[in-house]
């Protein structure tokens, strides 16, 4: 309440200096009696506001409550003014007051309307799904072939929806001729839970992921529906695609101006916290831009891992088999250029790590399988080779941008200006265990040691761990400052960039 009142001090105090100056014909001695009149006015305006209920808080009144409450505020003063003024003789017109009035009501309206919007574009808060934990199970339904016209069915069923080609594909991959495997087509992803459980081997998901709303729920159906180790075949349109449709679709020159616009409208608002629910509530997730990070991370974050990526023409179809139960599904916060990365800090402690969004979304939940796919985890810059990191993210990281929010971790005392840089889990346990217990004895640095040696390879990369630490335990200031300014060489004279 007291910041409603102070709002609405603030406001009468503004809407007065306004009319005030308005009324240049106005002397100097009625600027006394105008002020004691207004103060009057804002005095009438905040008991009728606490009377009507317009000092409740937003966050537990409707919208439309609060603005029928300030209009009944506005009405009756501004009646009030029309009767008591003309009574009055102090030289305020009934017309000053009400253009007072009208002023405090339009921007109160303003700031009202403002408020409501922040209250829904913020409550992004989905209720958790429920993930019941389970022994392990084994399919229920026998691996027999299906009868001819069992099988035609199906294939009717695949050509409505794709190619004879995608067919083909999927008879081979997914064993659609068998009646372990199961085809879903439905953007209701509620359908899936009428599936009995462990019945089938293989689920075949033919509903483009991009015209569907609530992926991982989706995804998260289909794992508790799957006996261990069961296949999801799912398919996606991927972004690349769009992107060079629209590329090619229009002359050079403009055809980059084109997809700047689409890319603002279709992939950029929609991951702004202000317009993410609203996007999404007025598209209903139908013509979702969706990149191969997102849809791979999704899958791991819901408890799959990806065995296959196939391409058909414009769609790409992923299988991936059931390997555990889904991460706790709480709310991910997707939207904002910085974020939030859980890195192992001192004493094995998780703790939050902020840098500039340099990735596509669930880019953290596929560390593993890049690793795999490069034969093992690698330093090579991954700006070139990382499929998860964005254009404009491989910019950021070329001119160090990506680390100026590590700062924050800097003033919260998470991490000492020097030191090893913070890892993720996946690649803490990649470390040597000696390693791991030595680089956790101490914080860890914003600047890491490997900006001097430059290590090629993990053996180098452990090695010059190992050697600053030995240091640093020896002697900590001596070796920060030495090692401080000896980045600041590498970086000014040495050409080192981020990676």
């Amino acid at each position: 309440m007291l910041r409603n009142i102070l709002k609405d001090f603030f406001l009468w105090l503004i809407a007065s200096v306004i009319c005030i100056l308005w009324r240049v014909i106005a002397a100097k001695s009625a600027i006394i009696p105008y002020w004691v009149l207004f103060s009057a006015m804002m005095g009438i305006w905040m008991v009728l506001s606490f009377l009507f209920g317009k000092y409740r808080s937003y966050k537990v009144a409707w919208y439309w409550q609060e603005l029928l409450a300030l209009l009944a505020v506005t009405g009756i003063e501004i009646a009030l003014s029309y009767i008591v003024l003309p009574r009055l003789n102090y030289g305020l017109s009934p017309a000053v007051a009400t253009w007072t009035v009208a002023i405090v009501a339009f921007i109160d309206s303003i700031l009202l309307l403002f408020a409501h919007y922040w209250k829904y574009a913020t409550n992004l808060t989905v209720p958790p799904m429920v993930i019941e934990p389970r022994e392990k199970a084994q399919v229920s339904r026998t691996d027999e072939p299906r009868s001819e016209a069992s099988l035609e069915t199906v294939h009717q069923a695949v050509l409505s929806l794709t190619t004879e080609e995608d067919y083909q594909l999927l008879l081979s991959k997914a064993h659609l001729d068998s009646r372990q495997t199961k085809v879903i087509a439905n953007r209701d992803r509620f359908s899936i839970l009428q599936i009995p459980d462990y019945q089938y081997l293989t689920l075949v998901d033919l509903t483009i992921l991009n015209e569907v709303k609530g992926i991982n729920q989706r995804f998260c159906m289909a794992n508790q529906k799957l006996p261990d180790d069961g296949i999801y075949v799912c398919c996606y349109r991927p972004l690349d695609y769009i992107k060079t449709k629209i590329l090619n679709s229009y002359p050079k020159g403009i055809n980059y101006i084109v997809y700047a616009y689409w890319f603002l409208m279709r992939r950029v608002v929609p991951r702004l916290m202000f317009f993410s629910r609203l996007y999404y509530d007025l598209t209903k997730g139908h013509k979702r831009v969706l990149s191969r990070t997102e849809v791979l991370g999704r899958l791991y974050y819901c408890g799959f891992e990806v065995v296959e990526e196939v391409h058909s023409g414009h769609i790409v179809y992923v299988f991936a088999h059931r390997h555990s139960q889904p991460y706790p599904q709480e709310q991910l916060k997707l939207h904002g250029p910085i974020i939030k990365l859980n890195r192992v800090g001192k004493d094995k402690q998780i703790f939050a790590f902020y840098k500039m969004r340099t990735m596509h979304p669930y880019a953290e939940y596929i560390q593993k399988y890049v690793f795999d796919q490069r034969g093992g985890m690698s330093i090579a810059d991954k700006s070139d080779s990382d499929f998860r990191i964005t254009a404009w993210g491989r910019f950021l990281r070329k001119y160090w941008l990506d680390e100026l929010p590590m700062l924050i971790n800097w003033f919260k005392r998470d991490c000492k200006l020097v030191g090893v840089r913070p890892l993720s889990q996946t690649m803490f346990d990649q470390y040597p265990p000696e390693l791991q217990d030595k680089r956790t004895r101490c914080k860890p640095g914003l600047i890491p040691p490997f900006y001097i040696d430059h290590p090629n390879d993990m053996e180098s990369l452990f090695a010059s761990e190992n050697k600053y630490l030995d240091e640093y335990f020896a002697h900590p200031f001596k070796t920060d400052c030495k090692y401080f300014f000896l980045t600041l060489k590498s970086i000014l004279f040495g050409k080192m960039h981020s990676a």
